[in-house]
């Protein structure tokens, strides 16, 4: 079975889109599937790593900015070209043979493109989030708390099979394998994980949240400081921590399960990331670190599975240390929290996708 991803990260996409994909790709690797990935050369991209996890990478042109944008979603831009040039674009590289799967997770990507692609391949999956769009494909996925079928009725064909909430979050499967030795949280708080994301962190959320724990109440916590290869401020971020003590960063790893294993609270963003805490029954303090995260934070925040810091233009240490310094105040919370995360993601959900894209003999 051939698969093909289209996706891409840069400093302005992230990386959540690419990773999400590589935990999916490794997945169909293990069902004997041969994987390949068509990527555009923005700056921030990450198809290094893609390719050190043994996957052939496609290499777009550098962005065009000549390139017109007449396109349906906001966020056309991301693409680096018009959507039909992309296409083409891809199409030279998966012409020599056909596609099985031609699996798609971008904002910039729409029916256009990928009705233009539809004889270069058997079926298509879009992976989405935000129901902006029309899309042409077989499948579509939002792993996101409260998406439903209702949601993407108008943008997709009648045919087109869905798949909606963290019941189908791709996470890792050393996930699942860490949750089935993992407690629910007891409520004491004697190590916290703060990681958000593997992008350059232009705000400096990660030095915001550890300059929270520099207050002597909250020195006695361990800190792991996880940040990505892009991360713009290590020299601030090293200093900061040698004077605070007791915190270790942590370069890029492959998984954060044993981290997220081990710590009592959480602080980060949204996206993938999410998903992998609730598993591991992680409470988290989370901020929306793109508008694309809202929705799902705020619907999480409702039902009361995440701690969450809404405006991030008034954000500063002082107020992650009043929501730490809060939830500390509340065991049982922490332990609720807890519990509901472990409740809502089962760490399965991409094998009920594997078995729909390639089921087992």
């Amino acid at each position: 079975m051939r698969i093909a991803f289209r996706t891409d990260a840069s400093l302005q996409i992230g990386t959540g889109h690419v990773m999400r994909c590589l935990t999916l790709a490794d997945a169909l690797r293990e069902r004997g599937a041969r994987c390949q990935f068509v990527c555009r050369n923005h700056e921030g991209h990450l198809m290094d790593h893609i390719r050190s996890r043994g996957y052939k990478v496609h290499v777009l042109p550098k962005p065009s900015g000549d390139a017109l944008f007449e396109s349906d979603t906001a966020y056309a831009r991301w693409l680096g070209d018009d959507c039909l040039t992309d296409a083409q674009q891809t199409k030279h590289f998966l012409a020599d043979a056909e596609i099985d799967w031609l699996i798609v997770d971008h904002y910039a990507v729409d029916h256009c493109w990928e009705s233009a692609m539809r004889p270069w391949c058997k079926g298509i999956l879009a992976i989405d989030d935000l129901a902006d769009r029309r899309h042409d494909c077989d499948l579509l996925l939002d792993q996101n708390y409260g998406s439903s079928v209702e949601r993407y009725a108008s943008l997709v064909p009648a045919n087109c099979e869905q798949f909606h909430g963290p019941e189908f979050a791709l996470v890792k499967q050393v996930y699942a394998e860490r949750r089935a030795e993992q407690n629910v949280r007891s409520g004491e708080v004697k190590r916290v994980l703060i990681y958000f994301g593997g992008g350059s962190d232009p705000m400096n959320l990660t030095g915001m949240a550890v300059r929270a724990f520099q207050a002597p109440e909250l020195t006695t916590i361990e800190l792991d400081i996880v940040v990505g290869s892009n991360y713009a401020h290590r020299e601030e971020l090293e200093a900061l921590a040698a004077t605070r003590g007791r915190a270790v960063i942590h370069a890029p790893l492959p998984d954060l399960s044993l981290l997220m294993a081990r710590a009592d609270l959480a602080i980060g963003a949204g996206g993938v990331t999410t998903w992998e805490r609730c598993c591991l029954g992680l409470p988290s303090i989370v901020i929306s670190i793109a508008e694309n995260q809202r929705r799902a934070c705020e619907a999480l925040a409702r039902d009361d599975l995440i701690q969450y810091v809404d405006n991030l233009r008034d954000l500063s240490w002082e107020v992650i240390h009043k929501q730490v310094l809060e939830l500390l105040s509340k065991p049982e919370r922490l332990t609720a929290l807890s519990e509901k995360g472990m409740k809502l993601v089962d760490g399965i959900g991409i094998y009920r996708i594997l078995n729909k894209i390639a089921p087992v003999a």
